[in-house]
């Protein structure tokens, strides 16, 4: 089959990437469009994904979106027209179900956060197939449209793209860590996020307390970055890492995001979250696990090093994934 995967945000190359390596080893025909937003083409370029650069991020406001919702999903249209593909995959890209459902290609989208309302309201109805952690109950996402269409997987999606990850510990000499000194990695609120709308007070209370130790923070934005580097006592990476690696080296992870938390708990590294939205299912069953923690107060933070064994990770199939990612084309499973 031809198969066209869209990247509009960092995570989700890692997310997919794993999944083109199998669709191009199973004899698939793969392109990659990417959006020029935070690491993500730069990822592409770590990881030697082929793309075309597509596109750029408008802003945070429900206008912005709006405008870069049409601008893309024009731009991709006009990029697929004509290549006869037989499936669109998208992490969350709106702009790849508008552009599939106007060009009469058959699409998958995939999230694990149910109320990014907005993102899933155009996505659930355009797509053929949702693939969606089990954590998350299915009536959750019928408003959106999704009833019928929802295809299920086991855990948390990090385990099954961190599956066969042995930590490189080349990402410590390039950022300049000392591995027998604590090591804490910060990834910033996702301010231009809809649901993300408020000033993190927690969030700055943390960077302060972290600010001079060994402390790497990954930016989401250049503003982000400029406010840090001036602030200093922060370890600022200037091209994209590999994250994962320095996050099993690492001995805390602070984030105001989702997908580095869930990383983190899948490689067995500390980890809080400072969102301040409205809890996912999933980050609400890790929560009540123990496996990872809702930061209630900045003065719980303490960066300690950490002993070297770690719990036992759970490692899935990403196989079992790229099943119900081709469901649309492939029979997969009935959506519920």
């Amino acid at each position: 089959m031809r198969i066209w995967v869209d990247f509009t945000n960092s995570p989700h190359v890692l997310v997919l990437a794993p999944v083109i390596r199998r669709l191009v080893t199973a004899g698939h025909q793969v392109e990659v469009t990417a959006r020029d937003f935070a690491q993500t083409l730069g990822l592409c370029e770590r990881l030697g994904i082929e793309h075309t650069a597509i596109g750029t991020h408008r802003g945070g406001s429900l206008s912005a979106k709006a405008a870069g919702l049409a601008d893309r999903s024009r731009e991709l249209v006009r990029f697929a027209r004509g290549k006869r593909f037989d499936l669109a995959l998208g992490h969350g890209s709106n702009d790849i179900t508008v552009a599939a459902k106007l060009l009469g290609i058959p699409a998958t989208t995939t999230f694990d956060y149910e109320w990014a309302t907005v993102q899933h309201n155009v996505n659930c109805r355009l797509a053929q197939a949702v693939v969606v952690p089990a954590a998350i109950p299915p009536a959750r996402l019928y408003r959106y449209g999704a009833r019928g269409k929802i295809h299920a997987y086991q855990g948390l999606k990090e385990e099954y793209y961190l599956h066969d990850l042995e930590p490189d510990p080349a990402v410590l000499d390039e950022l300049g860590l000392d591995p027998t000194q604590p090591i804490a990695v910060v990834r910033t609120a996702p301010s231009v996020s809809l649901y993300h709308r408020f000033e993190n007070d927690s969030f700055g209370a943390v960077l302060q307390k972290l600010q001079g130790s060994q402390t790497v923070v990954l930016p989401r934005t250049q503003s982000q970055r400029e406010e840090l580097r001036q602030a200093g006592g922060y370890i600022l990476p200037e091209r994209a890492i590999d994250a994962p690696s320095l996050i099993a080296h690492a001995d805390l992870v602070v984030s105001a995001g989702g997908t580095m938390n869930r990383e983190a708990v899948a490689l067995g590294t500390p980890v809080y979250t400072v969102f301040e939205g409205r809890l996912g299912a999933v980050d609400a069953g890790l929560i009540a696990d123990g496996r990872l923690k809702r930061l209630s107060d900045p003065a719980e933070i303490e960066l300690v090093k950490q002993p070297p064994q770690r719990p036992a990770r759970v490692r899935r199939d990403p196989n079992l994934l790229v099943e119900l990612l081709l469901s649309p084309v492939d029979g997969g499973r009935a959506g519920s």
